[in-house]
């Protein structure tokens, strides 16, 4: 089994517990971050897989949090989850080429399997420049 490494970016306590309960589950290493000013200070220290972060939240938002990633680690995957989706909000995730836009409430078995193929490409990305 693959042990990815992936950073959790929510300011919703169940969605956070829910995520680090599925994704532990399955093997994988979680980091949780309750806004995205803690998700930074993780990222400058630790190396992730992908990062899974939430839209709205009340420090940095998830596009904000996502400039900021691509301006650090232009190659880290993000996965942006919203319960408020707009044609505005998924215009600007592509500008920001994020790797997929998931619509809460989501399949968590779903959620999963995109997160784990985009953790995958990334890996095969990785090795390919070796």
């Amino acid at each position: 089994m693959d042990n990815y490494r992936i950073l959790v970016v929510d300011d919703e306590l169940l969605i956070r517990d829910l995520l680090y309960d599925f994704f532990t589950s399955q093997g994988w290493d979680i980091v949780v971050a309750d806004g995205g000013q803690k998700a930074i200070d993780y990222l400058k220290n630790q190396k992730f897989d992908v990062v899974l972060t939430d839209l709205k939240m009340p420090d940095i938002d998830g596009m904000d949090l996502t400039g900021r990633i691509r301006s650090l680690y232009n190659d880290l995957p993000v996965i942006i989850m919203t319960g408020y989706p707009s044609l505005d909000s998924a215009v600007e995730a592509l500008r920001f080429k994020v790797d997929d836009y998931i619509v809460k409430p989501f399949n968590v078995n779903q959620l999963f399997k995109i997160v784990k193929k985009v953790a995958e490409l990334k890996r095969q990305g990785a090795e390919a420049k070796t």
